[in-house]
C-alpha cells in the first residue's frame, strides 16, 4: 500500500506515538537522556534560492514563511538558515557588514521573529548560519583596523609586515582563489590575511576582544530566540601566531577530503593557516554560552581538512566543544556507492565518534547535490535508476546521527551544469569565477527551487529573471508534480521522515554494522524495546537474505519499497529496501 500525498501532507500533526513498547515517557526520557539534536534532520536552507515576495529574483523570508506548511510537512525537526546578515554579498551573505540585523535583501528583524514564531508552532527548530572567522572588507571593524596599526582595532585582524623583498609574510594560499592568503594594504603598508576572497579578512582568534565581540552578537540571537548556530569553517578561527610556512605537499600523497584535486591549495599540507590544534580550545567558550540556553546546538562544518571525519570527531570530544560536526564522509565523486564504500565509512565514522556529534552530510551549498554524488554509473557503468536514490534516502535517514537535508535534494534536483545550464556569464560564484573552467565553482547546485511545473520561473519568482537560471528539467521534478505522485521522490522522502519519528531505534538507537557480503548493506539499530532490522540493496539485480534466527519479525509498512518474502528468505529487488523489528533478547 502506497500512501497518498494527501496523506503524507497530514502526518506532521499526528502524535508520535510506535506501536510497540514506545510512549510519551519513553519520548520525555530521551529527550532527557539523548537531547533532539543528536538524531535531528535538520534541512538546509539557501535564502536567495528558496522563493521569491517581492517578484525581485531573489529569495527572501516572508518566502520561506509562505513555504513553512512544505517544510513542516516533510517532517524535518529543524531548519538551518544561510546567511541573511547585513552583507556585502560579494559572497552571496558570507561576506558580513554586521551581525547584527537582517540585509535589507532578505527583509528585516520583524520577518525574522515572524519566521522563527511560526516555524516553532510548527515544531520546528531553527539554526542561523554564523560567520566568525572572518568578515567583509566593508564591516566597520575592517574599516578602523586598516586606519593604522596602532589603532583601536589594529588587532582585530590578522596583519603582517612584507618580507625583505616586498613579498607575502608566507607560502599560505587561498581556498578560493588559487593564489596568496595574503593582500596588500596600501594604507596600513601591511599584508593582511584571507582564506577565502581578498573581500574577507581574517578575524584574530588570538584577540580576546575579538572573541568576546563574536560571543555577544551570538548571545544577541540566543536571547532572540534561535535554536541554535551553525559554525561556518568552524577549523578556520585560529590562524599559526608564528606565521610559519605550510610544508609543500609530497607528489602521490593522499590529498585532503572534499577539496578538488585542482584546486592549487592542494600543494601544501593545511596545517598553519587553518586546521591548528589551537582551535579546539577556542570555542569552548561558544559552547559555554550556548550551554546557557537549554536545547540550544552548534553545529560545526569540519570539511577542508585531511581527515575529516577523524578532525571532525575532536571538535565534538567532551561537553566543552561543539555539539555536532559535519564532514566529507560521504563527499566520495570517484567512487560509485556500493555496500563496501558504506561499511568503509560507517567504521571510520564509528570508530572516531564514539561519544555521537556526528552530522550527516550529502549534498549542500557548497559541496553539490545528493543526486551528483558517487560518480554518474553504478558498480557496473551504468546510470544510477531513479530507484537508487529512493533506496539512499532510506539509508540515509537510517544511520546514527544528525543528517542535513539541503533544498532540493528531497526533489531529486541535479546539479545545473556549467556552462549548459548556466554560461560563463551568469556565473554568480566567486570562487566559479575565480577557477572556471578548471573547477566548476558552486552554482550547480544554488539554482533557484521549482514550485510549480508549468509556471514561468518554476513558480519560484514573478520576476522576468530569477538570480541563477533554472534548468530545463527542474521544472518535471517541481513540488506540485510530485506532489501528485505517490511515487515520487519527495513523496519517499516524505513517508521515510514520518516513518523514521516513530521509530525509537533509529532516534535514539545503538548501531550494530553486519557482516553482509556486497551488495548488501546491512546493520541493526536498538534503543529500549525495539531492534530494527536495515538492509540495502545496493546493486541493480534482486538479492536473497536469509533471516535465520531473526524469523521472527514485523515488517515496515507502507514505505512504497516491494519486498517478496517466502518463510525467512527475504528478496530485495534491485535497489530494495527491507526493515524489520526484530525479536529483543529476554523480553
Amino acid at each position: 500500500m502506497v500512501t497518498s500525498p494527501v496523506d503524507v501532507a497530514q502526518w506532521w500533526r499526528k502524535p508520535v506515538i510506535n506501536r510497540r513498547a514506545w510512549t510519551w515517557e519513553d519520548s520525555n526520557d530521551m529527550q532527557h537522556n539523548g537531547e533532539w539534536w543528536q538524531h535531528a534532520v535538520i534541512y538546509q536552507i539557501f535564502p536567495w534560492s528558496f522563493n521569491d515576495s517581492d517578484s525581485n529574483g531573489i529569495g527572501d523570508l516572508q518566502g520561506i514563511i509562505s513555504k513553512m506548511d512544505y517544510i513542516a510537512a516533510l517532517g524535518v525537526d529543524a531548519i538551518w538558515l544561510c546567511p541573511i546578515f547585513e552583507s556585502a554579498m560579494n559572497d552571496m551573505g558570507y561576506d558580513v557588514t554586521g551581525m547584527l540585523d537582517i540585509d535589507p535583501l532578505f527583509g528585516d528583524l520583524e520577518d525574522f521573529d515572524r519566521l522563527l514564531s511560526i516555524a516553532h508552532s510548527f515544531g520546528i527548530k531553527v539554526l542561523v548560519d554564523q560567520v566568525w572567522n572572518h568578515t567583509s572588507d566593508q564591516h566597520p571593524w575592517f574599516i578602523e583596523s586598516r586606519k593604522s596599526q596602532e589603532g583601536e582595532k589594529a588587532d582585530w585582524y590578522v596583519w603582517a609586515d612584507a618580507k625583505p623583498d616586498g613579498s607575502a609574510p608566507n607560502n599560505w594560499l587561498s581556498a578560493f582563489m588559487g593564489e596568496s592568503a595574503w593582500a596588500w594594504d596600501d594604507h596600513r603598508e601591511q599584508y593582511y590575511f584571507y582564506n577565502f576572497l581578498p573581500s574577507q579578512p581574517e578575524l584574530n582568534w588570538h584577540n580576546p576582544d575579538v572573541v568576546e565581540a563574536i560571543l555577544a552578537r551570538a548571545k544577541f540571537w540566543l536571547e532572540r530566540g534561535v535554536d541554535g548556530f551553525r559554525l561556518d569553517a568552524v577549523n578556520f578561527f585560529i590562524h599559526d601566531s608564528q606565521l610559519r610556512d605550510n610544508p609543500p605537499r609530497e607528489q602521490g600523497s593522499r590529498l585532503p577530503e572534499g577539496v578538488d584535486a585542482d584546486n592549487p591549495m592542494v600543494q601544501y599540507w593545511f596545517k598553519y593557516n587553518f586546521c591548528c590544534v589551537e582551535n579546539l580550545d577556542v570555542i569552548k567558550p561558544i559552547r559555554e554560552l550556548v550551554d546557557q540556553y537549554p536545547g540550544a546546538v552548534t553545529l560545526g562544518e569540519v570539511t577542508l581538512c585531511e581527515d575529516s571525519v577523524q578532525l571532525s570527531s575532536q571538535y565534538v570530544e567532551g561537553n566543552e566543544r561543539l555539539h555536532l560536526a559535519y564532514n566529507s564522509a560521504l563527499l566520495v565523486d570517484d567512487e560509485p556507492m556500493s555496500a563496501s564504500l558504506m561499511k568503509r565509512v560507517m567504521q571510520r565514522v564509528q570508530n572516531n565518534f564514539t561519544q555521537g556529534g556526528q552530522c550527516w552530510m550529502v549534498g549542500n551549498h557548497d559541496y553539490g547535490r545528493l543526486r551528483s554524488r558517487w560518480t554518474t554509473t553504478d558498480i557496473n557503468g551504468q546510470p544510477y535508476p531513479e530507484a537508487f536514490y529512493h533506496m539512499m534516502a532510506a539509508l540515509l535517514l537510517s544511520l546514527p546521527g544528525a543528517f542535513c537535508l539541503y533544498q532540493g535534494d528531497e526533489l531529486g534536483l541535479p546539479e545545473a551544469q556549467i556552462p549548459k545550464d548556466i554560461s560563463e556569464d551568469e556565473i554568480r560564484d566567486p570562487f566559479g569565477k575565480a577557477l572556471y573552467p578548471v573547477v566548476p565553482g558552486r552554482d550547480g547546485s544554488r539554482t533557484p527551487m521549482p514550485w510549480q511545473e508549468d509556471a514561468p520561473n518554476a513558480g519560484f519568482t514573478e520576476a522576468e529573471k530569477p538570480w541563477l537560471p533554472i534548468p530545463k528539467r527542474h521544472f518535471s521534478l517541481a513540488v506540485d508534480a510530485q506532489n501528485n505522485n505517490p511515487d515520487s521522490l519527495l513523496n519517499t522522502w516524505r513517508r521515510l521522515l514520518h516513518w523514521r519519528k516513530q521509530q525509537p531505534a533509529l532516534i535514539a538507537g545503538d548501531f550494530e554494522l553486519l557482516e553482509t557480503e556486497e551488495p548488501l548493506f546491512g546493520f541493526v539499530r536498538a534503543y529500549a524495546e525495539q531492534r530494527l532490522l536495515c538492509l540495502f540493496n545496493i546493486s541493480g539485480n534482486p538479492i536473497r537474505y536469509q533471516l535465520e534466527r531473526e524469523a521472527k519479525h514485523e515488517l515496515g509498512i507502507g514505505l512504497g519499497f516491494p519486498i517478496n518474502r517466502n518463510g525467512d528468505t527475504v528478496e530485495l529487488p534491485a535497489y530494495g529496501v527491507f526493515f524489520a523489528d526484530l525479536p529483543v533478547p529476554n523480553c
